[in-house]
């Protein structure tokens, strides 16, 4: 397309907005019941400390209502950006259009809801973008499903939708493939909403529940795409200079682990260093860890200590506090996974790939005793169960080696009062932890070894119930809040 067409649509939206500026508030609170939807599900992701910006913000409204500590909106209608000043005189707006962003800051969010229907070009969009991101930015795009286009032209038809000029109509993958055309990395997809006006008990039960089921959500009227910068490309030694880690390694009764887990992890980064955190014990595994410690204290960099409460989640909580590396992990002191294999966490971390690297022990054949049919069996439905819950493939919950940024652990830490201490085995406490962080979660398979020192710490029944207890609390109050 010409420049000079491009700019004859551009005159023409705007001058259709501007036509319907008058009223315009009005209308969008007559309407609030749908675009309350939308602010609600983008601020489960932004928090209290983020800068944020919208593009496309009209008079308001949702930036107004999402958290953060600054914020931005800016637009390409002036009479309807005037209406947002004088409603929000604490917020920045600026008259701008997203084809030409001219802002001297970056943003930890920014959002584009109900944007892309309307611009012409909407690659060259994503990449005005680039000028206001930093490398841990989240982009959030919002639109209507495209299999709800003959409804809506229906509900402009007679007259119970403002009627728009011609949208562009886009998929889901169609958002991503032009994301990923404009850099960025779109990591995960969402849809929601059936019923679009509030009809008491119908639309609750409907747009809270039914929608957000499995094969029902294909449905819903609002989809959300999250992406983020790509990574910069780095070299090994460029990685390795930048990086520490720390493997935090619980241990309860695993005495005749405790040398061949020193001996076994691999130096990665600038440093590695091995936190081992006993606890409640029966057999000599502190006195084994102290030994230990002192033996290869010339050669090693190790941390020890005893923790306070009970259970693994306790165990990684407190190897986490006392943590120096830049990049945290956890090895299981049966060495079912062997440490041999944390250089692929380390490798998938810090070249971008994702920022929560989740064990996966369910792809490779395992070792003929490594894990019980019950509890193989168990896994699987946890696998599907969260995979629908935190909206992106989730091969294995239970693998007890989960790897993320220190930076992004004491982000989640501060958050924790969201889902409470309510997980003994601190899986799921880091997993919903970098859901609610918005946080790219990645699986990363592995061979699981059969245990070659004692027994397993984990009751198939008492603790499956507790997992099912924690599922059900996890989908309310992810799913279904």
């Amino acid at each position: 397309m010409t420049k000079g067409l491009t700019m004859k649509v551009n005159e023409e939206q705007r001058a259709y907005f501007e036509s319907r500026a008058k009223n315009w508030v009005k209308y969008r609170k007559r309407r609030s019941y749908y675009w309350d939807s939308i602010t609600r599900y983008c601020n489960y992701f932004i928090h209290d400390e983020s800068s944020v910006l919208e593009i496309g913000c009209g008079s308001g409204e949702l930036l107004a209502a999402v958290n953060g500590k600054s914020k931005t909106g800016i637009d390409f209608c002036a009479p309807i950006l005037e209406q947002a000043r004088e409603q929000f005189p604490h917020i920045q707006f600026e008259l701008m259009e997203a084809e030409n962003i001219q802002l001297n800051q970056t943003y930890d969010v920014i959002i584009l809801s109900n944007l892309i229907g309307v611009i012409d070009d909407i690659e060259h969009v994503f990449k005005q973008l680039k000028k206001v991101c930093h490398p841990e930015t989240r982009i959030i795009v919002t639109y209507y499903n495209r299999i709800w286009e003959p409804i809506i032209r229906l509900a402009e038809w007679i007259g119970i939708k403002k009627r728009t000029p011609e949208q562009n109509w886009l998929s889901t993958g169609d958002i991503a493939n032009l994301l990923y055309l404009a850099d960025f990395d779109a990591y995960k997809t969402n849809r929601s909403m059936l019923m679009p006006y509030r009809i008491p008990l119908v639309s609750g039960l409907l747009n809270r529940f039914v929608s957000r089921l499995p094969f029902f959500q294909l449905f819903g009227l609002n989809q959300f795409v999250f992406a983020r910068p790509f990574p910069p490309r780095l070299t090994q030694e460029e990685v390795d200079q930048r990086y520490s880690v720390s493997v935090v390694v619980p241990a309860r009764n695993e005495s005749g682990n405790i040398e061949a887990a020193i001996l076994r992890t691999p130096q990665m980064g600038r440093f590695t260093e091995l936190i081992f955190v006993e606890g409640n014990s029966t057999d000599d595994t502190w006195a084994t860890i102290q030994q230990m410690a002192e033996k290869y204290k010339e050669t090693h960099r190790i941390k020890i200590m005893q923790q306070d409460g009970k259970g693994k989640g306790d165990a990684v909580r407190k190897g986490y506090a006392a943590a120096e590396g830049d990049i945290l992990m956890i090895l299981d002191a049966d060495l079912t996974v062997p440490p041999e294999d944390l250089p692929k966490f380390y490798n998938a971390i810090t070249r971008g790939k994702g920022e929560f690297i989740n064990g996966v022990r369910l792809v490779y054949p395992m070792e003929k005793n490594a894990m019980r049919s019950l509890n193989t069996i168990g896994n699987h439905f946890f696998s599907r169960l969260f995979s629908w819950i935190l909206e992106r493939p989730i091969k294995d919950t239970l693998c007890g080696t989960k790897v993320m940024f220190r930076k992004d652990y004491i982000k989640l830490a501060r958050n924790r009062k969201f889902f409470g201490d309510f997980d003994p085995f601190g899986d799921f406490d880091l997993l919903f932890g970098a859901y609610k962080l918005n946080l790219k979660i990645v699986d990363l398979p592995i061979r699981y070894r059969e245990r070659k020192y004692g027994d397993t710490n984990i009751s198939r029944f008492s603790h499956g119930f507790i997992l099912l207890r924690m599922s059900a609390f996890a989908a309310g109050k992810i799913k279904f809040w």
